[in-house]
C-alpha cells in the first residue's frame, strides 16, 4: 500500500474536516465496494481453478476416488473432497 500525503490530494476544506477525527495517523480509506474484485478476477487464476475443480469433479463422478485425484492433483484428499462435495458450479 503506498502512502499518499492528503494535503496532495484532497481540498483543504476536507482535510479540516477529516482533522476533526484524526491527525497525525495513517488512515486507510477503502475502495467502494462497486471496485471490488474478485480474487484471480484479472490474473485468471480463478478461471484455471474453476476449470481444475470441474474437472475434478467430472473426474469423480466417472468413478475415480479421491484418493486418485488427490495424487493426480497434488491435492490433500481432505482438499478433493471439499470441491467434489461443493455444490458450487
Amino acid at each position: 500500500m503506498k502512502y499518499i500525503n492528503a494535503t496532495k490530494v484532497l481540498p483543504d476544506k476536507l482535510i479540516v474536516e477529516i482533522q476533526k477525527y484524526i491527525q497525525g495517523e495513517t488512515l486507510y480509506i477503502p475502495k467502494q465496494e462497486t471496485e471490488h474484485r474478485k480474487w484471480g478476477s484479472l490474473s485468471g487464476g480463478r478461471q484455471m481453478l474453476d476449470r481444475r475443480n470441474a474437472a475434478i469433479k467430472n473426474s469423480f463422478a466417472g468413478g475415480k476416488s479421491i484418493e486418485q485425484l488427490a495424487n493426480e492433483y497434488y491435492l490433500s484428499t481432505e482438499t478433493i473432497k471439499k470441491i467434489v462435495y461443493s455444490h458450487k458450479r
